[in-house]
C-alpha cells in the first residue's frame, strides 16, 4: 500500500496523516481472511504481548502485532537455532533491531521452549531483575544476542555478525561456520544515520546471508511517518547493492516466498513487509497510538475477540503450544550433525578457542617480550606509531585479531604487514576497510564481538568518537570486548585545528560505565595498555594516541604498571613537596618540570595515570600511597571536569578550559600554558600560599 504523501501532485497536510485511514480498512480484509495454522500461531504471539503490556501498564503491544505474521513464517521456517542449546555457535542470529517491541521477542522464546523465558518471566515484563526487560538487553537471556532500542544499532551491530561468520567461514571452513543472520527492523530503524552507513557497508561487503524484514508500518510515534519522510527505500537499498522485494506481512505465503529469495540471493536482503501496526485492535490499529502504550482492558478484549482468541491472559491452548514447540526442535538435528562434524574437525580446538574467547597460550610471552624491547631500545615514538609496533608483534600471534579504519589506515596506523583487506567476496582478510562510516564501524564491531571468534579493533580519530558515542555506550553495557584506537588525542596534532582537536571527549568518554579509557605516555606503556585492552574480556577500550612523538619514559618492563590504572613514574628526591599527575603527552612535560624543580631544591614526585577507571579499583591505600599527601597538580591537554577526584578540594588543575588552534603543536602548548615552566610556576606559588 502507497504512502499518502508519496503521492506525486498532492498536497497533504499533517493533519491527513495522524490517522492511518488506509491501514484500516487494510485490517479489516486480513481479519476475514481464513485462519490458517500460522495464523493461529501468530495470534499467540499477539496475545502474549497484549498481555504482558496491560500487566507491566507500560510497553510497545503495536510492533509485536503487527509482525507476528512475519516472525511466525521465519521462526518456524526458517531461522535456525535449537532452544535446548541458544548458544550454538553455528546458529542463525536473530536481531530485534527494533527494539521496542521487544515483548514480540520474548513471547517467540517462550513459546519455542527456551528454558529461563516461561510464563512467570512473561508476567513480569518491565520488571526489575527480569529477563524480559524493557527493551532486550545482552546477557538477560541466552538466546538474546544483542541489546537493542537505540533505534539502527541493530542493523549496524547485524551487519556486524554477518560480517564476522564471513570471516570465520574463511577460516575454518562451511562444515564449521555457515549460518544466516536475520533482522526485524522498524520504520525507525531506517530512518536513523546509522541505517545508511551500515546498508552501504553489507552492500559494499555483499554480505548475503543477511537478511532485514523491515516493519513497514508507516506509523511512527508522531503520527503517519510521511510526517517526516518521502524516501523510496527499497530504491535505496538497492543503490547500495541489497536485493529487495515488497509482500503484504500478514501473508504467510509472500513472506515465506521472499524468505525463500533470501536464502538463494547473492546479495544481502531488504524484505519490506506492509504490515498493520496493532493488528487486532479494534478502534486504533494503524496508529501511532498503538506503538508505546497499553491497550487498555476494553481494547485489549475487543482486540483478541476480534482475533478470535478466547483463552485466559498467558494461556496458549496445547495444539497451538506444541506447534510452537516443535518449531523450537526443529534445529535440534542440524545442531547434531554440527556437532559430529566439529568432534572430527582438525581445527577443533583452535574453534572452541576463539569461541569462548580465550587468547592464545603464548599472548602473554609475546607481550612480555615487546615490552622488553622497547624498554631497551627506548624509542622516540608517537604512541599511534608504537601502537603499530604493537600490532607487528600482536596480529601475527593473535589470528582473531581484525583490524580497521574509518578512512585514516594511513593516520591511525592500524594496518600492519599480513593483515589483507576484507573485500566482496575475499573474507580471508583481516583487515576492514570501513569508509568515512564512524558510527557504523563501531556497531559493526560490536556485532564482530557478540558474535565471536574474532577481536575487533577499529580506528579513527579521536574527535570523531562524538559520531561514535551509542555504539560506543552499547558496547560498554554488553560488556563486549572491542578496542578502539583513537589517535590524534589533543591539540598536540596541531595544525588542522580545534575542529579536529579533542578537549571535552576524556572527561565524557571516561564518565561512561565500563568504558576503559587508556591514554599512556610512552611505547612502553602503549604496548602495555594493548595488553590490558586485549585480556580485558568484559568490556570495550579506548586507547586514546598522540599524533606527535613523545619521548620513552620506561626503562622497566619486568610488570605491567598501566595494570593498575596509575603508579609513580618518578618519586621525588626527598620527601615530596608536591604530587604532579598527568596522562598521555603530559607526562613527559609533567617530568621536565619535575627535573627543573629539582634544581630549586624542590622535590615534587610524577604520577602516570593512564587508565583511571583501573586506578579507581584498587583499594584506597594503593591510591592514597600512589597520589601522596603533598599538593597535588593535574597535568592534561583536556578539560579538567573530573579531575577533582583525584587532586582534592585544594589541587589544581592545568588544562584546557577552551577550544584549541590551528597552530604547529609546540605554539599551542605555549599558548594555553601547559608547559614544564607554567607547572613549576605554579608549585612555586603553593610552596608560598
Amino acid at each position: 500500500m502507497s504512502n499518502p504523501a508519496r503521492k506525486q501532485g498532492v498536497m497533504v497536510s499533517p493533519g491527513d496523516l495522524t490517522d492511518n485511514l488506509p491501514a484500516r480498512g487494510l485490517q479489516d480484509a486480513i481479519l476475514t481472511r481464513p485462519a490458517a495454522a500460522e495464523r493461529r500461531m501468530a495470534d499467540a504471539l499477539r496475545a502474549l504481548a497484549i498481555d504482558a503490556v496491560e500487566r507491566a501498564r507500560s510497553g510497545h503491544p503495536g510492533l509485536p502485532m503487527g509482525m507476528a505474521d512475519a516472525a511466525t513464517v521465519l521462526w518456524t521456517r526458517f531461522h535456525a537455532f535449537d532452544a535446548a542449546d541458544p548458544r550454538w555457535p553455528d546458529r542463525d542470529r536473530f536481531v530485534l533491531s527494533a527494539g521496542h517491541g521487544a515483548m514480540l521477542l520474548y513471547a517467540l522464546l517462550h513459546l519455542t521452549g527456551h528454558d529461563g523465558m516461561g510464563i512467570a518471566e512473561l508476567q513480569r515484563f518491565r520488571q526489575l531483575h527480569s529477563p524480559a526487560a524493557g527493551h532486550p538487553e545482552f546477557g538477560e537471556h541466552p538466546a538474546i544476542e544483542t541489546t537493542t532500542g537505540p533505534l539502527g544499532q541493530g542493523i549496524g551491530t547485524a551487519v556486524g555478525m554477518a560480517l564476522a561468520e564471513r570471516l570465520m567461514a574463511a577460516r575454518f571452513g562451511r562444515s564449521l561456520v555457515d549460518h544466516r543472520t536475520w533482522v526485524i527492523a522498524s520504520d525507525g530503524d531506517l530512518m536513523e544515520g546509522i541505517s545508511h552507513e551500515a546498508a552501504s557497508l553489507a552492500g559494499h561487503l555483499r554480505l548475503d546471508k543477511l537478511t532485514v524484514l523491515w516493519d513497514d508500518n508507516e506509523v511512527s510515534i508522531d503520527g503517519h511517518t510521511g510526517l517526516a519522510h518521502s524516501d523510496d527505500q527499497l530504491k535505496r537499498f538497492a543503490a547500495y547493492g541489497w536485493a529487495v522485494r515488497r509482500v503484504d506481512g500478514h501473508d504467510e505465503a509472500q513472506v515465506a516466498a521472499a524468505l525463500s529469495l533470501a536464502l538463494r540471493s547473492k546479495k544481502p536482503m531488504l524484505i519490506a513487509c506492509r504490515t498493520v501496526i496493532g493488528l487486532g485492535a479494534p478502534t486504533n490499529a494503524g496508529t501511532a497510538a498503538r506503538h508505546g502504550a497499553p491497550l487498555g482492558e476494553a481494547e485489549a478484549q475487543a482486540a483478541k475477540a476480534a482475533l478470535g482468541w478466547s483463552y485466559a491472559p498467558f494461556m496458549v491452548p496445547d495444539g497451538v503450544a506444541e506447534q510452537w514447540r516443535a518449531a523450537g526442535a526443529r534445529g535440534a538435528r542440524r545442531r547434531r550433525a554440527w556437532l559430529k562434524r566439529l568432534a572430527r574437525h582438525p581445527q577443533r580446538a583452535e574453534f572452541e578457542r576463539v569461541m569462548a574467547g580465550q587468547l592464545p597460550g603464548n599472548f602473554h610471552e609475546t607481550v612480555a617480550a615487546l615490552r622488553a624491547e622497547l624498554a631497551e631500545t627506548r624509542p622516540r615514538l608517537a604512541t599511534r606509531a608504537a601502537s603499530r609496533r604493537v600490532l607487528e608483534a600482536l596480529v601475527p600471534a593473535l589470528p582473531e585479531l581484525v583490524g580497521g579504519s574509518a578512512d585514516l589506515t594511513g593516520s591511525n596506523l592500524t594496518q600492519v604487514k599480513g593483515m589483507a583487506p576484507v573485500v566482496a567476496g575475499g573474507y580471508g582478510g583481516r583487515y576492514v576497510h570501513y569508509g568515512i562510516r564512524e558510527h557504523g564501524m563501531a556497531a559493526a564491531m560490536n556485532g564482530m564481538a557478540l558474535h565471536g571468534g574474532v577481536i575487533p579493533y577499529g580506528g579513527t580519530f579521536f574527535v570523531f568518537s562524538d559520531y561514535m558515542r551509542p555504539a560506543l555506550r552499547l558496547a560498554a553495557l554488553m560488556r563486549r570486548r572491542v578496542i578502539h584506537v583513537m589517535t590524534h588525542d589533543s591539540i598536540g596534532l596541531g595544525e588542522d585545528g580545534p575542529t579536529h582537536q579533542p578537549v571535552e571527549h576524556l572527561a565524557s568518554l571516561r564518565a561512561m560505565p565500563n568504558l576503559f579509557v587508556f591514554r599512556p605516555a610512552d611505547a612502553v606503556e602503549t604496548a602495555e595498555c594493548w595488553d590490558l585492552a586485549l585480556r580485558r574480556a568484559d568490556g570495550p577500550s579506548l586507547l586514546v594516541l598522540s599524533r606527535q612523538a613523545l619521548p620513552a619514559l620506561r626503562a622497566d618492563a619486568a610488570e605491567n604498571r598501566c595494570a593498575r590504572g596509575g603508579y609513580v613514574l618518578a618519586e621525588a628526591d626527598g620527601p615530596r613537596r608536591a604530587t604532579l599527575i598527568a596522562t598521555g603527552s603530559e607526562v613527559a612535560i609533567a617530568m621536565a618540570a619535575r627535573a627543573a624543580l629539582a634544581g630549586e631544591g624542590l622535590p615534587v614526585a610524577v604520577v602516570s595515570l593512564p587508565c583511571w577507571e583501573l586506578f579507581a579499583a584498587q583499594d584506597r591505600t594503593w591510591r592514597e600511597g600512589v597520589l601522596g599527601g603533598a599538593p597535588r597538580i593535574g597535568v592534561e591537554a583536556g578539560s579538567g571536569f573530573g579531575w577533582e577526584r583525584w587532586l582534592g578540594s585544594d589541587g589544581v588543575f592545568i588544562g584546557l578550559d577552551r577550544f584549541g588552534a590551528s597552530a604547529p603543536c609546540e605554539d599551542l602548548y605555549r599558548e594555553v600554558g601547559i608547559t614544564p615552566e607554567a607547572i613549576v610556576a605554579c608549585v612555586r606559588r603553593r610552596m608560598t600560599a
